[in-house]
């Protein structure tokens, strides 16, 4: 996966913005002013939003590609290496992280297709 295609499919799901974000990341994904992807500035690392119990699974599926960042809360942050990972793999973990941090009442605009 590429930055082009990371941006295209978060930008696709409901009521998603990119602002710029601070730090070493050139961007953030938020939904309703909420952050649940950044990607640096060189459009090679992402960091996406997911349980404990899914940056444990991602990391363990696909090390070279997958990685626990940090833990806030009940979540955990997966640090995702573009060039290196399945295409299909991360659209389902940025449509999960959109899921888990859009409000309740705008889940049921996600499509099928954005699945």
């Amino acid at each position: 996966m590429n930055e082009d295609e990371f941006t295209r499919h978060a930008l696709s799901l409901p009521e998603v913005e990119q602002t710029t974000a601070y730090g070493p990341w050139g961007f953030a994904l938020k939904v309703r002013g909420k952050s649940f992807a950044f990607i640096a500035m060189d459009g090679d690392v992402a960091h996406v939003k997911a349980t404990r119990e899914e940056q444990a699974a991602w990391a363990a599926e696909d090390p070279a590609a997958f990685e626990p960042s940090y833990s806030a809360g009940r979540f955990g942050w997966v640090l995702v290496r573009l060039p290196r990972a399945d295409s299909g793999d991360v659209r389902e973990l940025l449509t999960e992280a959109w899921r888990l941090t859009a409000p309740k009442r705008l889940l049921p605009k996600l499509s099928d297709a954005d699945l």
